[in-house]
Formats: structure tokens, C-alpha cells, sequence
């Protein structure tokens, strides 16, 4: 179960890189108690970014590798050229993953707590952990994901009649400035390719 907080504590952090010693010095042990124990409730969360950070650059390539294999590779060999690429980057992901994940969890408590500790009040990190530990804040993390699902899905099912006329008339616009004949296919989609990318959620 994850707590939404990761990315703000993240931008926190980023602004808070100039924080003064009085600031520094108004923290006490309870506060940085209470923040350890924000941090630990933030570990899933972090561990998610680390893996977001090491995927996103292997989904971009095999995008690109989706379009050179539909432009470039005999249909017959598409499939194998395909899962010959997602293996590779399964293997970086299996190998990065980890490297990053470590790095994250060591660096985040001296890059966020310091950022937090000067912050917040030793009074509004115990109201934020009463919530972030209460049943409803948990029960709202276990709904999340499956709101988030359903509205993909009825997001992504009303696309095609909305992006298909347009990117016809995309394509229509880019094959007249390269000089090149109109497309035979009445309706172009983005070519399938290989999957996203291993992990991906």
C-alpha cells in the first residue's frame, strides 16, 4: 500500500536546498523520531520513483524500437524481433532496478528529512501520521488503484473515435509535406511493437 506523498516530499526537498542552521537547530529528537517514521511510511513510494526513473528511459526506446521494427523489419520476424528486444530491457531493468532502489532509499532521508524537520511543526507531522496511519487514509489507498483503472478504461475507450479522425488528417498533413503518396489504411494507429516495458503498472 502506498502513501501519495513521495513526489511532494521530492519537490520539498528540491526547494528547500537553502534552509538556514536556526531553522536546523529548532528540530528536537521527537521530531526527527516522528520524521523517521514518515520516511518509513514513504518507502514504497520512493522505491516506485526509483523504478519509474530506471523505466522510463527503456518505454521511450522500445516506442522507437516499435516503429523501426514496423518500418524496417519483415512482418515474419516482427514478433521475434520484438520479444528478442523486451528481453533486453527486462535484463536492464532487472539489473538497474536495484542499483537505483538502493540509492534512493539511502539518499532520501539526509535529501527530504533535513527539508520536512524545518517545515513542519513537530504538531503537523503527528496530525499527518494520525491520518496517513488511520484506517480511512488506508482504505483510500487500497480504493486508488482501482479508481484510477476505471477511469483508464472508460478514458481510453471513447479515444478512438475522438483521435482517429484527427491523426487521419495528421497523417494526411505529414505525407503532403514529405511529397509522399496518402496512406492506403483508411485509419492509422500508433503501430504495437513491443509492450511498454516489463514492470510497468
Amino acid at each position: 500500500m502506498r502513501h501519495r506523498l513521495a513526489p511532494a516530499l521530492i519537490a520539498l526537498a528540491a526547494v528547500g536546498i537553502g534552509i538556514g542552521a536556526d531553522a536546523a537547530a529548532q528540530t528536537t529528537p521527537a521530531k526527527k523520531e516522528l520524521v523517521q517514521r514518515l520516511m518509513r511510511l514513504q518507502q514504497p513510494e520512493i522505491e516506485s520513483f526509483a523504478r519509474g526513473v530506471v523505466e522510463r528511459p527503456a518505454a521511450q526506446m522500445m516506442r522507437e524500437a516499435g516503429l523501426a521494427i514496423q518500418a524496417q523489419v519483415p512482418p515474419d520476424k516482427r514478433e521475434a524481433t520484438g520479444h528478442a528486444i523486451e528481453a533486453e530491457v527486462k535484463k536492464y531493468v532487472d539489473e538497474a532496478y536495484p542499483i537505483v532502489r538502493e540509492r534512493a532509499l539511502r539518499l532520501a532521508p539526509s535529501a527530504i528529512g533535513p527539508v520536512i524537520e524545518a517545515k513542519m511543526s513537530e504538531d503537523e507531522l503527528r496530525q499527518l501520521l494520525a491520518w496517513l496511519e488511520s484506517p480511512t487514509a488506508k482504505k483510500y489507498q487500497q480504493i486508488g488503484l482501482e479508481m484510477r483503472n476505471t477511469f483508464t478504461q472508460k478514458l481510453l475507450a471513447e479515444m478512438p473515435g475522438v483521435l482517429d479522425p484527427k491523426l487521419v488528417a495528421l497523417d494526411g498533413r505529414i505525407r503532403a509535406i514529405l511529397g509522399v503518396p496518402p496512406a492506403r489504411e483508411p485509419a492509422p494507429r500508433p503501430p504495437a511493437g513491443p509492450r511498454p516495458g516489463p514492470g510497468s503498472k
